[in-house]
């Protein structure tokens, strides 16, 4: 039966890194983003428990289904699998103390392919390397949440609430948040809120305050996607489903007893317009266009809440890579085909951001009193989309040598093609560097490489 091992230093005592692993969202947080993963069941813990998803290899799902056990506190635990793709897996996590502030985490795992014997001896190259592949990232975000938990570990722990957290963002910083010990309250639509979640209908106004009441922080991710065909219908949905839901909760936070300490609504770079290859701060003005006046709108519908005493801070986020979602997983089948393509000339300046850059952005935003205001979370080297599509073609080693014309995107999209591909946005973020925030991923390549797992 083939052996694997992956093992690292970790910058936290072995009891922090276990209660890391153990905490509610470990499992989703240490998912690879380029590797399509649903949840369907979590019971239990790392004590006792049990989890079943369905996980993609390429375009075949298979259902895995694994118990937890065999624990040690702080030391040890065990995932076994019950019911999936392989013949066996077991999986032994293992926290190694080396002093107070640093550990060794070890995985241990012993497998065998599903036919076993013969498989076994030719597989283990390949299944070797996907697993490398898997566990170096694995280790990589463990390393990176833990660096950044750690810099507020004399807080007390929050109560978060997140509207806005089935999306990309918002799904993936619940489980950062909860992985470093905060409590997350979920705004979801749905009519009867399960555990941990409370209701409410933005397009209505309804929301009950008071089931809000006492929680530390909210942050609102809410509105409909911005891709897609910009039809006069669209356009009006962007809008109000932005407007409408920071209203909501701007208003709900005005009527609270016990309001929470910091507001966090997120914006976006389209607030500066197009602006060619000029340096974007957070004093640039307001540019012109429909995404500008979208973004002031937003921002606008969630000022009322300074009057209430309640720290205001509104992100505006650059394109988030996340191999994940988003912008860059939208490129990706096209990029892997050979079939990479700059838009229009490409000398438009992209402001981007890795997603867990954005995530340690927000956590910074909830802890730091002193930072309030607008805050543009962009990586601090903006780039053209043409170096952005030649380092995606690079890192994926493939060719990226077409261009799409810049008069096909401007007029054949209701203008989403103008002012989201072809605008031009060098936005840097002045204000986290003045707050000491550091980025783990400040340049593209290094981004795109740890999203898809190439070294």
């Amino acid at each position: 039966m083939p052996i694997f091992e992956w093992r690292s230093v970790m910058p936290a005592s072995a009891d922090e890194v276990f209660a890391y692993h153990a905490r509610p969202g470990a499992f989703r947080r240490l998912a690879p983003p380029w590797q399509k993963m649903r949840v369907i069941e979590e019971t239990g813990d790392v004590t006792a428990g049990r989890v079943a998803f369905d996980v993609w290899f390429g375009p075949l799902k298979r259902h895995w289904v694994a118990e937890m056990g065999s624990a040690m506190p702080g030391r040890q635990f065990v995932d076994r699998q019950l019911d999936g793709p392989f013949a066996a897996w077991e999986h032994v996590h293992r926290f190694i103390p080396i002093d107070d502030e640093r550990s060794e985490l070890l995985d241990h795992i012993e497998y065998s392919l599903p036919a076993g014997g013969l498989t076994d001896s030719v597989g283990e190259g390949p299944a070797g390397k996907t697993l490398s592949r898997l566990f170096r990232f694995r280790h990589e975000r463990t390393r990176l949440d833990l660096g950044r938990h750690a810099l507020w570990a004399d807080r007390p722990r929050l109560t978060v609430a997140i509207a806005g957290a089935s999306g990309l963002v918002g799904s993936h910083l619940t489980d950062y948040l909860t992985t470093a010990g905060h409590r997350v309250i979920r705004l979801v639509r749905n009519a009867e809120a399960g555990p941990g979640e409370v209701p409410w209908n933005p397009a209505t106004a309804a929301l009950d305050h008071g089931a809000l009441e006492g929680v530390d922080a909210i942050v609102n991710f809410s509105g409909v996607t911005l891709s897609g065909i910009w039809t006069s219908s669209r356009k009006k949905a962007i809008l109000e489903s932005r407007v409408q839901a920071t209203r909501t909760l701007a208003e709900a936070i005005a009527r609270m007893d016990s309001p929470p300490s910091v507001f966090v609504s997120i914006s976006a770079v389209g607030a500066y317009g197009s602006r060619g290859d000029e340096t974007i701060t957070e004093q640039t003005e307001l540019g012109e266009g429909f995404l500008a006046d979208v973004c002031h709108a937003w921002e606008e519908a969630a000022a009322p809440v300074a009057s209430a005493g309640v720290r205001l801070v509104t992100p505006r986020l650059g394109i988030v890579v996340s191999a994940a979602g988003g912008a860059v997983a939208a490129m990706l089948p096209a990029f892997r085909a050979g079939a990479g393509t700059r838009l229009g000339k490409g000398d438009q300046f992209w402001a981007w951001v890795e997603l867990d850059d954005v995530l340690g952005a927000i956590e910074w935003a909830l802890h730091d009193e002193g930072l309030e205001g607008v805050v543009n979370v962009t990586a601090p080297e903006p780039v053209t989309n043409r170096e952005f599509t030649r380092t995606l073609g690079h890192v994926l080693h493939r060719p990226a040598a077409f261009a799409a014309p810049a008069f096909v995107l401007r007029h054949g999209l209701g203008g989403m093609g103008d002012e989201m591909l072809l605008a031009s946005q060098r936005a840097i973020p002045e204000r986290l560097k003045e707050r000491g925030f550091r980025f783990a991923f400040p340049s593209l390549a290094g981004a795109l490489r740890y999203e898809l797992g190439r070294t």
